[in-house]
């Protein structure tokens, strides 16, 4: 028995641990009706067992049931209950089962369930976007290369560009659940048990579509499972960032392309003027953090002997904290995308006759039949004369995805299947 401080240095974080507890109630249900049907618990004690867990859902939704200070972890706390309240049945839940795949069924059900929301979540944005992207469609708004006005672009082409981003990312969250949608449990401390355990009927109660089937790769698939995940979560984040950084500069005094709801926005504590939106700020700096929780389980992962070691119990944080985080950023931008307004004479106003050069010099060659750089040459020296009809110039792209042939239409189809 390790002595105090040893204990508390070993004990997990609690915050963690207790959102991990109806998940773990999935799988000990499962595993319990799995001991009924090979003997080695009897129809009163499995009835006994599942009302414990019943109970145990009911005491944590009223905030009654959470980790105690005696407790290693929330599968320690819940086996005491059961325990406490039907004795020998309680000890026998634990047969055939160590906490190794006790903690990797209870970690992988709640990633299933956080991916499932993340994914409803993206898709939701995703046609948060392509409202705005219809609402705007034929509105011209400047393209940037090098962070210099390039060509003429839409706002319809801008904002579907985040709707089909988000739709990407969606999928990749999609593959994510692909691969952990296995079932680790009755892999047991990774090395198998010597009872006929059913675990395809485990994996059938838990609705995991297959059974991960080796039980040593059970253990060294913890990590690396959740490194994937993350991945999915930075995808994300990497979009929701771009468009927090656009927000930032476009709604500057010196951009004015947008106005803001005065809602969205923070005051400054010395300058009664600011409007400052510092919640785009704080998501710009969200995409870091979640970037350097997946460096971290990729950290704590990498070459480590084949089999179960405890430092990887730190994964749980950084997975748990980055789903909060993506959920929380994609429910801000949808607020976001509603509470702005384009300035749409600001935006033409700020249009520089250079922005069209491009387009003028493939005129040059296509109509006079010019060499193009020499086009290049000529538009340069004349373009300041010219005059554009930015509705015409944005009807002349006609390529697929182009401002002028946006085909809304795709994502809509798209999202209508999801």
């Amino acid at each position: 028995m390790a002595d105090s401080e040893i204990e508390g240095y070993l004990i997990s974080d609690g915050v963690p641990d207790n959102m991990l507890i109806p998940y773990d109630v999935i799988a000990s249900k499962a595993h319990a009706s799995m001991l009924m049907s090979i003997g080695i618990l009897t129809e009163e004690e499995c009835a006994s067992l599942l009302e414990g867990l019943e109970e145990i859902v009911d005491l944590y939704e009223r905030g009654e049931f959470v980790v105690g200070d005696g407790d290693e972890d929330c599968h320690t706390a819940i086996e005491r209950f059961l325990t406490e309240k039907y004795g020998d049945a309680g000890k026998k839940i634990h047969t055939g089962r160590s906490r190794n795949d006790q903690v990797l069924a209870a970690s992988r059900l709640m990633m299933k369930g956080q991916v499932t929301r993340l994914m409803e979540a993206s898709k939701e944005l995703a046609k948060d976007f392509l409202t705005v992207a219809k609402k705007y469609q034929n509105v011209p708004f400047p393209g940037y290369s090098h962070s210099q006005q390039a060509m003429l672009s839409s706002l319809g082409h801008y904002f579907s560009s985040f709707c089909e981003s988000l739709l990407d990312d969606r999928s990749m969250q999609g593959m994510a659940m692909e691969l952990i949608d296995q079932n680790p449990l009755g892999s047991a401390a990774g090395f198998g048990v010597a009872f006929p355990l059913d675990r395809e009927a485990t994996t059938k109660a838990m609705g995991f579509s297959r059974v991960q089937q080796n039980s040593l790769y059970c253990q060294t698939s913890r990590g690396k499972f959740e490194s994937f995940v993350l991945e999915s979560l930075v995808q994300t984040m990497l979009t929701l960032g771009r468009f927090a950084q656009d927000m930032i500069i476009y709604t500057t005094q010196e951009f004015d392309y947008f106005s803001v709801d005065e809602a969205m926005t923070t005051g400054s504590s010395i300058m009664p003027q600011k409007k400052n939106l510092d919640y785009m700020e704080v998501l710009r700096g969200y995409v870091s953090v979640v970037i350097s929780y997946q460096h971290q389980v990729q950290d704590l992962a990498k070459n480590q002997l084949s089999g179960y070691n405890k430092d990887l119990k730190f994964v749980k944080i950084p997975i748990i904290k980055s789903f909060e985080i993506v959920m929380d950023s994609l429910k801000v931008v949808s607020k976001m995308l509603k509470g702005i307004t384009p300035n749409e004479e600001v935006i033409e106003a700020k249009l520089s006759k250079g922005i069209f050069a491009a387009d003028v010099a493939n005129k040059l060659v296509k109509e006079k039949g010019l060499a193009f750089r020499d086009a290049y040459v000529v538009v340069m020296e004349e373009i300041g004369k010219m005059d554009f009809d930015f509705e015409e110039n944005l009807r002349s792209k006609l390529s697929l995805g182009a401002p002028g042939n946006l085909n809304l239409e795709k994502y809509e189809d798209e999202i209508k299947r999801m």
